[in-house]
């Protein structure tokens, strides 16, 4: 069995990322979505209890695909979970840059483990949730980025009394 894990903050979940899941869910036996717990990221707008509800709304109808979240190395996830393979989508060359180092130190890491690039849909080539959350922030239609769902969750954070 091929076990992909697609690795990430999802902060929150876009059509990007989505695109990438839906393309890995047909190339692979089974794909995991694992949020990345990065202590480096400050103040997520979503905690990662509500991002793994994000993700199983979004992702419901994908029949070979779980969320997770794990915390330390990616290849040692990967042990755990018997997986294979790694996807990473690229929207442009600095992605590329940097996740070819991080490809580069999981295959010293381990050398059974691949890792997968794929290119992003063009129309997505310029989403981030970084873009998503800066928008949505100011209350404009985020409708074509992020299902309805994280529309929905993004509006109420953002309405909130801060």
């Amino acid at each position: 069995m091929s076990i992909a894990v697609c690795p990430g903050s999802f902060d929150p979940v876009t059509y990007g990322h989505l695109d990438i899941i839906q393309r890995g869910a047909k190339v692979f036996d089974k794909v995991i979505i694992s949020i990345l717990i990065n202590r480096n990221k400050t103040n997520p707008v979503f905690t990662v209890e509500e991002r793994i509800e994000l993700l199983k709304e979004a992702t419901k109808d994908i029949p070979n695909v779980e969320v997770d979240t794990f915390n330390g190395l990616l290849i040692d996830y990967m042990h755990t979970k018997g997986a294979n393979a790694i996807i990473k989508g690229l929207r442009a060359v600095s992605d590329f840059e940097y996740e070819m180092q991080m490809a580069s130190i999981n295959r010293l890491l381990d050398n059974k483990i691949e890792t997968f690039f794929m290119m992003t849909n063009n129309q997505f080539s310029f989403l981030s949730s970084s873009i998503v959350k800066e928008v949505g922030k100011y209350g404009a239609d985020v409708s074509s980025l992020v299902p309805p769902n994280v529309e929905k969750a993004l509006r109420e954070k953002f309405e909130e009394p801060r």
